[in-house]
């Protein structure tokens, strides 16, 4: 194999480090699903159209099916893994089951991921401002109601 076609990284995701050979080709979701185990963000589309994948890099939300892992050498990673603390849900993923934002569950890791994004950057959107950041996701269950109330709520 062309040496040129591996290459290794380093990356912190979710506070633990990790130096991997990947593929010079890899996407980064599946550098997180496959060689890391961490199966919380979905593959949907692979053309980075339905956000079910989304995680923050350096702080950035990212589609993750729309970046090589190569890409990440030296990154910090955030998975849908990382957001709840000592085994207990953080207040925006308790909000999203306290507000029914869920039904099959596809798209909830990429839109916790987009709302953490949104809250970090403001603390009390508006719901236009919520439903803007969002907007990168599909949900084809709830209709997206109730997940802009569990924001709204989570910001509070």
């Amino acid at each position: 194999m062309d040496p040129v076609s591996r290459k290794t990284i380093t990356v912190d995701v979710n506070g633990e480090g990790f130096e991997r050979e990947v593929d010079a080709r890899r996407l980064l979701i599946h550098f997180i699903r496959d060689d890391l185990d961490l199966t919380g963000s979905h593959i949907g589309c692979d053309t980075g159209n339905c956000g079910a994948c989304s995680v923050l890099v350096d702080g950035v939300l990212v589609k993750s099916c729309m970046m090589l892992a190569i890409q990440a050498d030296g990154a910090r990673i955030e998975t849908v893994e990382g957001l709840a603390q000592d085994g207990e849900l953080n207040a925006l993923q308790q909000s999203f089951s306290d507000h029914h934002a869920l039904q099959c569950g596809y798209c909830t890791p990429g839109m916790l991921m987009s709302a953490t994004a949104l809250l970090r950057q403001n603390g009390s959107p508006s719901d236009e401002e919520i439903r803007r950041g969002i907007q990168g996701n599909i949900c084809r269950c709830t209709g997206y109601v109730n997940i802009v109330e569990a924001i709204r709520a989570a910001s509070e």
